[in-house]
């Protein structure tokens, strides 16, 4: 693939709002602060440069990879081939019915801190769960994010999505198929556009109050100080993955610049200097520990994109 001349031609396929970034490195925009260079890089919009993306690489036979805001990604170094497509939408509405509920029309490339600060400052409730989930609301639904006993398929009332031949499609709550850390966004076979939030209104203390308490216990008991994925293995169906990795002996364990957080091991973070293959190997030493204790398979609840780097 010819990067430049690609990239020239997506230029004239989107508006002037959306960006494009030539083997952009990767760990500029995951929360791992890993991965190698992605051959095109490009920040869309609105959902007709998603269409026009899409249409192109569909026409020229170029690899097409939606991301979010990198939150829940580990890229490996050799980075990604083709075009990397970041969802920016970032539309923001609230509208308000006779009941005292709250249709809140939010785009894809919103960040979930941005919509807890906006809707605490209406005076909104029901979205303090989320307020420090890292990501945007794209990569939220994507993966039914919770937190706090809460989790968005609880307040989405429909999503507005695309699927692969670039034809728009509204998916209600139950077509969805919100199941813990997953969803139908999950088969790749849909891009999130936008979702609406049904929420209620609520008292400014009250929903402060709320957002306050899950920022401290966060801050007490996950590695913030440190890069890293959030919660990087899913919980079992009858066992919780952190605490068997902790059982383990596990840790402060390190490979390279990756380590399981002393502060929660349920988290490996990057400790300064990692690549990518330092967490993978990791995960996996994990994996086979648990597995050699307690006979239990674990899940990555982060996803693994892009190749290995070429020795």
């Amino acid at each position: 693939m010819n990067i430049e001349k690609v990239s020239k031609e997506l230029e004239k396929c989107i508006s002037k709002d959306s960006k494009i970034y030539e083997n952009e490195l990767m760990s500029k925009h995951t929360s791992f602060k890993v991965g190698g260079p992605a051959d095109i890089f490009v920040i869309a919009a609105t959902q007709y440069d998603v269409k026009n993306i899409l249409n192109y690489s569909v026409k020229n036979e170029i690899p097409l990879t939606v991301i979010g805001n990198g939150s829940n990604l580990l890229v490996k170094d050799g980075g990604v081939r083709g075009i990397v497509l970041k969802i920016g939408i970032d539309e923001f509405y609230i509208a308000e019915n006779p009941d005292k509920e709250y249709i809140i029309t939010v785009g894809a490339g919103v960040k979930n801190g941005y919509v807890a600060q906006k809707l605490l400052i209406d005076e909104i409730e029901g979205f303090e769960f989320a307020a420090g989930i890292p990501g945007s609301i794209g990569g939220a639904i994507r993966m039914n994010a919770g937190a706090h006993s809460g989790e968005m398929k609880d307040i989405v009332l429909e999503t507005k999505c695309m699927d692969l031949d670039g034809n728009i499609k509204v998916l209600s709550n139950a077509e969805q198929k919100f199941e813990y850390r997953n969803s139908i966004f999950s088969t790749n076979k849909y891009i999130v556009l936008s979702t609406k939030l049904k929420l209620k209104h609520g008292i400014y203390r009250e929903i402060k109050g709320k957002m306050d308490e899950y920022t401290k216990w966060r801050k007490e008991h996950q590695p913030l100080e440190y890069p890293s994925a959030g919660s990087t293995f899913k919980r079992g169906k009858d066992f919780i993955t952190a605490k068997l990795i902790d059982e383990c002996g596990l840790k402060g364990y390190n490979i390279g610049g990756a380590e399981v957080s002393t502060k929660h091991a349920g988290f490996v973070i990057n400790k300064g200097n990692a690549k990518a293959k330092d967490i993978l190997n990791l995960t996996r030493y994990i994996s086979e520990k648990i597995y050699e204790k307690f006979g239990k398979k674990i899940e990555l609840e982060v996803q693994v994109i892009g190749e290995d780097l070429e020795n």
